[in-house]
């Protein structure tokens, strides 16, 4: 691959990173106390917090993966898109108003309000662990295109960029990434319109020619609609896009310290609306460039079997084989033939930012791609420091510790979290898809702790044992799901369901395990004092 990255590409990139840098150093004085660098003094506007949540939900992870998604397969993970509107709707109708109410930092600190102390430290734990995990995916989609593009070792770019994020993470605090965020989301959008049109403008035919090719694979189908519940047909992928949704946008961290630092009740409900809606079509405009990058290589078979060439030298590398040795150039060769759609689809974007697209515009997506991880990256590192300070230091450690104690607290976390995350990323390189390796990690560490809150919102009648012995069950259920497809067990104990219900599954069985044993236990309870009552009444 010939790779070019001109002078203009780099001054786009530094001139991104620069003004970046600075809005976190600009905003350092007014995040050195907790309230500012957890919750921004609550008082910044619905529209500011809304696109913070949209390029927050926007990470490298879409900027990559679900173009390459449907360059390899087809539209079947937009149906995850369409379930937005549901889930922002029941996160604007019943979780915003429990959460503005008492107006606390921590989202977890409501189940302890509920359930007892043991529901927070779940909560927050399963959360901190989802987080490392989607540090480490966006790290390494972050670094990608540079990899391919500079032909620099990946390695070295995830813990230089690492680094870099969680630097800018522990100056600037919630404040300085919210407004961040606003400028990277407007970077994003510009990003990727711009690519859409080149796609469709470098065909050789003119723009019709990619809507003819991918009607000829049927690259626009949304999947099966059939009632399969080990395939990722679309009701599959509907219903576990709800049950994300709702963890995203009803109990994830990050976007609650969105809603906390909005003005008032008002602009927080336009922040979800806002950050939930505009992504739908954005992320349609991400399905169409992977559809447009099929029609493109369909039409330049050469360019296809370069991609499959890089990637197989690129593997090659990572598993240490030297590059000396006369058998390398025949390995890569033979490497590349084996190498399916499926193996290539998060490569094959970055390789035409890289070959096909003019100076300067290659620049300015590879800086939408940075844009979007470190949204995501400062965010996950913010929203893991925020918890790691108020629901264990200061809830168990030391209750009445000082602004200085709680902000150093702070900072060590951030750190530590960053550098975690980093290492993480070094053990990913080598997956296939990281939108199934996301998803897949995100269910399964979620806990199901979807269930918890939803017991505690629709049921006033569950008590502390009853919600402990249900996530207790749902827990069971989701280890149960998840180790049977990777352990030795006989065929009737296999789980024979799709990935994507581990996560659906865990909270069903919290939520109607809770309701079902309230209920038992109520119906025993009213048995027992009607004895007792008719006991007294005997003459």
């Amino acid at each position: 691959m010939q790779k070019h990255f001109w002078p203009i590409d780099w001054v786009v990139l530094i001139f991104y990173f620069v003004g970046t840098m600075g809005v976190g150093f600009y905003f350092y004085r007014r995040s050195r106390s907790r309230e500012g660098f957890t919750a921004a003094g609550r008082s910044l506007p619905g529209w500011a917090c809304g696109l913070s949540i949209f390029a927050t939900y926007l990470s490298s992870i879409s900027f990559l993966a679900l173009p390459g998604k449907s360059f390899s397969g087809n539209w079947n993970p937009f149906v995850f898109s369409l379930s937005l509107p549901v889930a922002t709707w029941i996160a604007v109708r019943f979780f915003l108003p429990y959460y503005r109410k008492t107006g606390e930092v921590s989202a977890y600190a409501h189940l302890e309000h509920r359930f007892g102390p043991w529901a927070r430290m779940y909560a927050s734990f399963f959360y901190i662990l989802t987080q490392l995990a989607r540090i480490g995916v966006v790290t390494y989609l972050m670094v990608l295109p540079l990899s391919l593009l500079l032909n620099w070792d990946i390695r070295i770019l995830i813990m230089v960029t690492g680094i870099s994020v969680t630097i800018y993470s522990f100056v600037g605090g919630i404040i300085a990434v919210i407004w961040t965020d606003v400028f990277q989301a407007i970077v994003l959008m510009v990003g990727v319109v711009v690519c859409a049109f080149l796609i469709l403008f470098n065909m050789p035919q003119g723009p019709e020619q990619v809507f003819q090719i991918a009607a000829e694979h049927r690259k626009f189908s949304l999947g099966s609609f059939g009632s399969s519940l080990s395939e990722s047909t679309v009701w599959v992928v509907f219903v576990y896009g709800i049950v994300i949704n709702l963890q995203n946008f009803g109990i994830d961290q990050s976007y609650i310290q969105r809603y906390i630092a909005s003005k008032n009740d008002t602009e927080a409900r336009r922040s979800i609306l806002a950050g939930g809606w505009l992504y739908l079509p954005i992320s349609a405009l991400f399905f169409f460039i992977g559809t447009g990058l099929f029609a493109y290589y369909k039409v330049h078979p050469e360019e296809l079997a370069d991609i499959r060439f890089q990637v197989a030298k690129q593997q090659l590398l990572q598993e240490g084989f030297d590059s000396g040795q006369e058998e390398f150039l025949l390995a890569v060769h033979e490497r590349s033939s084996l190498l399916k759609e499926e193996d290539i689809g998060d490569k094959v974007f970055p390789y035409f930012i890289g070959k096909m697209l003019p100076p300067g515009i290659t620049g300015l997506l590879v800086a939408a791609i940075f844009a979007a991880a470190m949204s995501t990256i400062s965010t996950s590192l913010n929203s893991s420091a925020t918890l790691i300070a108020t629901d264990w230091y200061q809830r168990y450690i030391r209750p009445d510790a000082s602004e200085k104690q709680f902000m150093m607290v702070l900072y060590i976390s951030t750190i530590l979290w960053g550098l975690l995350g980093t290492g993480l990323s070094l053990l990913l390189i080598n997956m296939t898809s990281a939108l199934d390796t996301w998803w897949i990690l995100s269910g399964i560490l979620g806990g199901g702790m979807l269930g918890l809150f939803l017991l505690g919102l629709i049921s006033q009648k569950v008590n502390n044992p009853i919600a402990a012995a249900s996530v207790i069950l749902g827990l069971l259920v989701i280890a149960a799901m998840t180790l049977s497809s990777r352990i030795s067990l006989p065929v009737f104990l296999k789980n024979r369901f799709h990935s994507f219900l581990i996560p659906v599954f865990g909270t069903l069985t919290i939520l109607l395990a809770g309701l079902l044993l309230s209920l038992l236990f109520q119906s025993r309870k009213n048995h027992n004092s009607n004895i007792s009552q008719d006991s007294y009444k005997q003459p």
